[in-house]
């Protein structure tokens, strides 16, 4: 009998968890950005061998909503945690030695009083931390102060610290359970969802200040072709008219730039040549319209 089920990473931004899922699968399925609110949707990564299956869920960032679409990754992030059966909280350990942050945090609260749910707690970025006498009082800490996880694991997701150690503790919380995915599988999701991911990355390495939080990337057209290049069109949303400029630049400098960059990375990962159309679209006040919001993909709200 393997042993096969569902793990979610929550935490709060910037705490690490679409490094780790990416570490753990040995290549980039979630996009990665300093920037918070870089992870907007839950996506499912499948890790597989002989006698286990875990199947990740990488979700947003926990935070306090200010708008709709940031109420939506709340959503997310619950659903994906009461579907788990085991749950990985991340913690920066150098932003919040004491996990100040993260416990005042309503929805990480809500989770962690789930019932049923084998929890782990793994500090991450420890390859920052010089002392390893600091990073034992670091666990040494938390074993003491919380009583909410089963494990407690010091990591460096970007450093591979620690995973295998981590991994090891995921499979034995799991249920034994046939598994529930091909071998050979590492997602549930399309290319057209990681095209526009890639886009929305590149937007988010390129343009500073409210550009990336304001944009959503929509993909129109995807036309493989036997011969000749594939073929992408993808619509480039944003909320007022002021920022469409910002994005085309001076003499359409920017969203060339932008276009070339973003075309040669959806090269790398389709593993063949495309040509990219990118267009502008102003959606006034996108992230707080429902319908909107349905349209781009973002369900989950109880109402829905």
């Amino acid at each position: 009998m393997t042993k096969a089920g569902y793990c979610s990473i929550i935490g709060l931004p910037n705490s690490g968890k679409s490094t780790l899922l990416n570490s753990f699968l040995g290549q980039k399925l979630a996009i990665t950005n300093s920037k918070p609110q870089t992870t907007r949707k839950r996506i499912l990564g499948i890790l597989s061998e002989e006698e286990y299956q875990i199947i990740f869920f990488d979700t947003p960032g926990a935070l306090k909503p200010s708008y709709l679409l940031q109420e939506r990754f709340l959503a997310y992030i619950m659903s994906s945690a009461k579907d788990a059966d085991v749950i990985n909280l991340l913690i920066d350990i150098n932003d919040e030695p004491h996990g100040e942050k993260t416990f005042a945090n309503e929805t990480v609260m809500k989770i962690l009083n789930l019932d049923n749910k084998k929890k782990i707690l793994a500090l991450n970025k420890i390859d920052l931390i010089k002392s390893e006498k600091e990073i034992e009082n670091a666990v040494n800490f938390f074993m003491k102060n919380t009583n909410a996880f089963d494990a407690v694991i010091p990591i460096s997701a970007s450093a591979n610290i620690n995973l295998d150690t981590l991994k090891k503790k995921i499979i034995e919380f799991l249920p034994e359970h046939p598994k529930y995915y091909p071998d050979d599988l590492i997602t549930d999701e399309n290319e057209r969802f990681f095209v526009s991911e890639i886009i929305r990355e590149k937007i988010l390495e390129i343009f500073h200040e409210e550009i990336p939080y304001s944009v959503e990337v929509v993909i129109e057209d995807f036309k493989e072709r036997n011969m000749g290049k594939d073929y992408i069109s993808a619509s480039i949303v944003v909320e007022k008219e002021s920022q469409k400029p910002i994005l085309i630049g001076k003499e359409g400098s920017s969203i060339k730039k932008l276009g070339e960059i973003a075309r040669k990375e959806i090269e790398n990962f389709l593993e063949r040549e495309v040509f990219l159309e990118l267009r502008i679209k102003v959606k006034e006040k996108w992230r707080n319209d429902k319908n909107m919001l349905k349209r781009f993909g973002y369900y989950n709200l109880p109402e829905d």
